[in-house]
């Protein structure tokens, strides 16, 4: 029988950024596949979107962060700040999720108004496989994760004390829009 996890994505940043993006993911194991179903609204418009589920390798409950994960005071949680509550970057929602390479462009892009639907069937023995390479755990658990959606324009004006790059991708690509706890349905 097949198991549903699912998440309520909302905002985080958006009184900063100007925008207030809301969503849902679900998450179905079936025999040997995972599908990845993410609906997203109100992101930054023709905006390339990381998405991941974040989380703990030791199996600790990750929760998503909020303006109290703001450390540094600045009015945003940028990426190193998610990781006390939400763990590290775990499993991309890109054209490849069960590779778990994080820095590439192959992530969603928003319409002109900031929707964008994704969808994708991954097999489980191959992300499993990846998973357990990296961090040592055949298991997702994805009831202990939480889902993050990355990403604002270039052109958008942000304060130097946002930290986050990876690799050539800047805090305009890692800075967090939005978050959602994933749980069992």
């Amino acid at each position: 029988m097949a198991k549903q996890y699912q998440a309520k994505i909302t905002a985080l940043n958006g009184d900063k950024i100007g925008i207030n993006p809301t969503g849902e993911a679900t998450f179905t194991v079936d025999k040997d596949t995972l599908t990845v179903e993410i609906t997203m609204d109100h992101t930054s418009p023709n905006t390339q979107h990381w998405m991941h589920f974040h989380g703990f390798p030791d199996g600790k409950d990750a929760q998503p962060a909020t303006i109290a994960q703001d450390t540094n005071h600045d009015g945003y949680v940028d990426l190193p700040e998610t990781e006390p509550v939400s763990g590290t970057t775990m499993v991309p929602f890109n054209d490849q999720p069960e590779k778990m390479a994080i820095p590439t462009d192959t992530y969603p892009v928003s319409d002109a108004n900031g929707h964008f639907h994704y969808k994708k069937e991954v097999p489980l023995k191959e992300i499993s496989d990846k998973f357990n390479e990296v961090f040592h755990d055949h298991n997702l658990q994805l009831e202990k994760r939480v889902i993050y959606v990355h990403g604002v324009p270039d052109s958008m004006v942000l304060p130097d004390t946002i930290q986050g790059a990876v690799g050539q991708y800047d805090q305009h690509t890692t800075l967090p829009i939005a978050t959602g706890k994933i749980e069992e349905v």
